[in-house]
């Protein structure tokens, strides 16, 4: 093998391994170390908490759907993300990050655009609704990061969604 040919393999390597980093943004992305958004899961609070990580969660929903090839809000996911913005309002203690995720249907590069889309589409929502854009990021993790792997549309509808990932200390 070419010393050419060996540098070219090794470079797409060392791209690739940049590619899949699931812990880019440290143990507060989805599925890392920290649980829910950074958090030490023993301090989640209960569901009785209007103040917890839980209670937000598993009261108000910390995720919105969307149709096939679709980043439009629908009034479901509206009503859902306005008492996400209520609850922000109230506890300014918390930053987020709005994960946008498709379906596995697809290229990686289309489903990455519209899982950005996706996120957008929730951040600014959140924004309208008073917001601080200083306390939001986004990122797209397109078919990466599945709730479900399938191949029913049944299956498909759980993976299209925004997330809302708290963490403890926003700029406010």
């Amino acid at each position: 093998m070419s010393y050419a040919m060996k540098a070219a393999l090794l470079i797409a390597a060392l791209g690739l391994s940049a590619c899949n980093n699931p812990d880019r943004f440290g143990a507060g992305g989805a599925g890392g170390a920290g649980g829910a958004g950074g958090i030490d899961s023993q301090n989640l609070g209960g569901t009785n908490d209007p103040r917890s990580v839980a209670y937000f969660q598993q009261t108000l929903g910390d995720r919105v759907f969307f149709g096939n090839d679709q980043s439009t809000l629908s009034d479901e996911a509206r009503q859902t993300l306005t008492g996400q913005a209520q609850w922000l309002q109230t506890n300014t203690d918390y930053a987020l990050i709005v994960e946008g995720h498709a379906d596995e249907q697809g290229t990686r590069q289309y489903n990455l655009a519209l899982g950005a889309r996706r996120a957008s589409a929730a951040q600014n929502f959140l924004m309208s609704q008073g917001v601080s854009e200083s306390r939001i990021r986004t990122v797209s993790y397109g078919k990466e990061r599945p709730v479900e792997v399938c191949s029913t549309e049944d299956c498909y509808s759980r993976n299209r969604r925004a997330v809302t990932v708290l963490s403890v200390g926003a700029g406010s």
